[in-house]
C-alpha cells in the first residue's frame, strides 16, 4: 500500500494553552498534551485506519514561530459544513480570511483562516 506524501505536520504556537483551546473548540476533539521540557506538543487524535496524516500543535521559543505566510496545511472540516466550522473559528478567537469557495467539482470546497496564533490554515470539505 502506498502512503500519501505527507506523514506529519506541526502547527507553531505562541501561547500554547490558547492554541489548544482554539483547536479543541473548532474541531471538537481532545488533544493529547506532551510536555517535553522546553518543547510542548498537543497531538491531534487519529481515527483508526482513516486516511490522512497526523500532527500536533508545537511550542518552543527558539524553533517554532506562527506565520500567515509560507506552507499551507489543509485540515478536513470537522463537521463537513464549512460555513458552520467558520462560525466556530471566529468564536474561538480566529479569523476567516477567505470564506468558503469551490476548488472544483472533483476537489470540493475550501476556506482560509488565521488560527488563534496567527497561522494561516485551510479548511477543506467535499460539500
Amino acid at each position: 500500500m502506498k502512503n500519501n506524501i505527507a506523514s506529519w505536520f506541526e502547527i507553531p504556537t505562541t501561547v500554547f494553552d490558547r492554541a489548544v483551546k482554539f483547536y479543541e473548540t473548532v474541531f471538537a476533539v481532545k488533544l493529547e498534551i506532551l510536555d517535553l521540557g522546553d518543547l510542548k506538543m498537543a497531538r491531534f487524535p487519529s481515527v483508526g485506519e482513516a486516511p490522512g496524516s497526523q500532527g500536533s500543535l508545537v511550542n518552543h521559543n527558539k524553533f517554532y514561530h506562527p506565520s500567515e505566510n509560507g506552507v499551507l496545511i489543509y485540515l478536513t472540516s470537522p463537521s463537513g459544513d464549512l460555513n458552520s466550522d467558520l462560525k466556530k473559528v471566529e468564536e474561538a478567537g480566529g479569523k476567516v480570511i477567505m470564506p468558503r469557495r469551490q476548488i472544483s467539482e472533483a476537489f470540493g470546497f475550501m476556506a482560509l483562516i488565521l488560527d488563534s496564533e496567527g497561522n494561516r490554515i485551510a479548511l477543506h470539505s467535499m460539500t
